[in-house]
């Protein structure tokens, strides 16, 4: 809706800028042509707040008359127009569709490598000084939801099954739905407290302030599932020192005061071997056996693959372990779920940051500094922080040391898939000489650090063995990047 005023706010700058008293006299005297009674007409206030950011229930008609007024009754603007509010409040519609309980969902049957956190977030919610919050952030699927839910149904043992209990998913990442409005999450919250109704006031402050005072003293353990950012989850959180939360995002809710980031990793191999032949069953993956660890790696440890390729091989016996190598195992995952899960944390990305990440899929390894990124880019190395930064938020690179990044292992694969669809071949050819030039100039370099210049001259020579690439087909993106493996 911010959009929309803010698009229409334009609109009256490119209509000459009249003033409100102006805007509400052509309102008034399109109104009066149409017959409509004269105690509908707008006052000049009411007209001037329609130019008012933080709107959340607009009155619809008053905002097409004012588009009306700006555009001199133009029939193609104004029907433009009321097809992007019909958009727009769509939106508000479903960002105001919450999923929210008094209980918690149950927890998975098994969860492994995790002892560690569960440690760490337990420790950190039992205290009684503040109002404890823990964020537990991630990449897609590396298993936050089936962690909170472990931490949150141990604490609640401990505390007794009379623990009063919030729960929501905010849909911080949900592909096909906007993220969950915070007043309307509140306004379950408070009815599920036993606030009616009518008590319930419009004004989000207002119910932030009810709903802390609701909670004051019940010692209530709140879970916040898939939180977008910190502006989301800020009046969720309660303010008595006896309530507890969880919270669970993609993103790095940072800047967010009290609240204790707790980052949950890939699982280590033996874990995810593991995990692989409990799914899979132990007539398919002997208990420690080697090819389980190998599949676990091919695949970044990723527990939401695992989990697919698990399932895969129970339920495909006619499929030797050996059939399992790295182009299938990355195709079954995509097709799977992973490619789904990426793209709604890709979507989100500005621009820019979609555009850099398509183009990290070219370096030949997984791991690469900033020169380099800022080579493939054709940009500074200023100007490529700044997305790196957006990349790593959401956890679709990962930054291993200063000025230093990795990227994941099925986050590679993804960008991958994306660069040969998103970007035109002449774009991925100039990226890859401008990356085989600053390559080549590190492996010339005379300083002292030999081992920099061997590294830079083995992944030139890498990426030159590919040719001149004067035909960039998906083939030959693929073959670029199989170098890292070989």
């Amino acid at each position: 809706m911010d959009e929309f005023i803010a698009e229409l706010r334009i609109l009256k700058a490119w209509a000459g800028n009249p003033s409100i008293t102006e805007i509400t006299r052509r309102i008034h005297a399109a109104w009066r042509q149409a017959g409509r009674p004269r105690n509908e007409w707008p006052a000049r206030s009411t007209v001037g707040n329609c130019f008012q950011l933080g709107r959340r229930r607009p009155n619809t008609d008053l905002l097409l008359a004012v588009v009306h007024a700006l555009v001199d009754g133009s029939t193609a603007a104004v029907s433009a127009w009321r097809q992007a509010l019909r958009t727009v409040l769509g939106e508000v519609e479903a960002s105001a569709r919450v999923t929210a309980y008094d209980r918690l969902p149950a927890p998975p049957p098994l969860l492994l490598g995790r002892e560690d956190l569960l440690r760490r977030a337990r420790s950190l919610l039992r205290t009684d000084d503040a109002a404890p919050v823990v964020a537990l952030e991630g990449m897609a699927g590396t298993g936050k939801t089936a962690l909170a839910l472990t931490v949150a149904h141990r604490l609640r043992a401990e505390s007794g099954p009379d623990t009063p209990v919030l729960f929501a998913r905010l849909r911080g990442a949900a592909p096909d739905e906007p993220a969950v409005d915070p007043s309307a999450v509140l306004e379950c919250f408070l009815r599920l407290l036993g606030v009616t109704g009518e008590r319930i006031p419009y004004d989000l402050d207002a119910r932030v302030q009810l709903y802390r005072q609701s909670l004051a003293g019940t010692g209530t353990l709140v879970v916040l599932d898939d939180a977008s950012d910190g502006e989301q989850v800020l009046p969720l959180l309660p303010a008595a020192p006896t309530c507890r939360t969880v919270i669970t995002s993609r993103t790095a809710l940072r800047g967010s005061h009290g609240i204790e980031r707790l980052a949950v990793p890939p699982l280590r191999t033996t874990d995810s071997a593991e995990l692989l032949g409990h799914i899979a069953g132990t007539e398919r993956l002997h208990p420690g056996s080697a090819a389980g660890a190998r599949i676990a790696e091919l695949l970044g440890n990723h527990p939401q693959a695992l989990t697919i390729i698990g399932r895969h091989l129970r339920d495909h016996p006619n499929w030797s372990l050996a059939d399992y190598y790295r182009e299938s195992l990355t195709i079954l995952a995509m097709e799977g779920g992973i490619r789904s899960s990426l793209a709604a944390s890709d979507t989100r990305l500005p621009h820019d940051a979609r555009c850099l990440l398509r183009l990290l899929a070219l370096h030949p390894s997984h791991d690469m500094d900033t020169e380099a990124v800022a080579a493939l880019a054709g940009e500074a190395v200023e100007s490529v922080r700044r997305p790196l930064a957006a990349l790593a938020a959401v956890h679709l690179v990962r930054q291993v040391a200063p000025d230093r990044y990795r990227l994941p292992v099925l986050v590679h694969a993804y960008a991958e898939e994306r660069v040969c669809i998103d970007e035109p071949a002449s774009r991925i050819q100039e990226a890859l000489a401008r990356l085989t030039a600053h390559y080549r100039t590190r492996a010339d370099d005379t300083a002292p650090d030999g081992a920099n210049r061997l590294g830079a001259s083995a992944v030139r020579q890498r990426i030159e063995q590919e040719g001149a690439w004067s035909e960039v087909t998906r083939p030959t993106a693929r073959r670029t990047v199989t170098y890292a493996a070989a």
